[in-house]
């Protein structure tokens, strides 16, 4: 199995979990000019912008350290975009969530990280 399609399995994977979490996914790898993100969903009041991970071992270390500074700068520009071009109001509630995958498991971490403007 390549990279592509091991992303794609625990993409999936993570949305089984979250709908059994009472998630409503919205969109799966949304992409445009600023970037793209894995899952976007609906938690109660907040609009989700979910960004998946996966280490198949702890040697490159924990899922959620991946999620760097730049990658969480390039969600916040996608979600702006989104908000937009789907008619959100630019002020309703959005959270940021990391769903760190791993053979044991998988993490669900709650606004991962705050908005990070241009």
């Amino acid at each position: 199995m390549n990279k592509r399609e091991l992303g794609t399995e625990k993409e999936t994977a993570a949305c089984t979990f979250l709908e059994s979490r009472g998630v409503c996914i919205l969109e799966k790898n949304y992409r445009c000019r600023q970037g793209e993100i894995d899952l976007i969903g609906q938690d109660g009041e907040y609009l989700v912008f979910f960004e998946v991970k996966y280490r198949g071992s702890q040697t490159a270390g924990h899922p959620a350290e991946a999620v760097g500074w730049r990658k969480q700068r390039s969600i916040c520009a996608v979600s702006d975009y989104y908000r937009y071009s789907k008619g959100y109001a630019m002020d309703c509630a959005v959270r940021y969530d990391v769903i760190a995958a791993t053979p044991e498991g998988i993490q669900w971490y709650q606004n991962a990280f705050d908005y990070i403007g241009r």
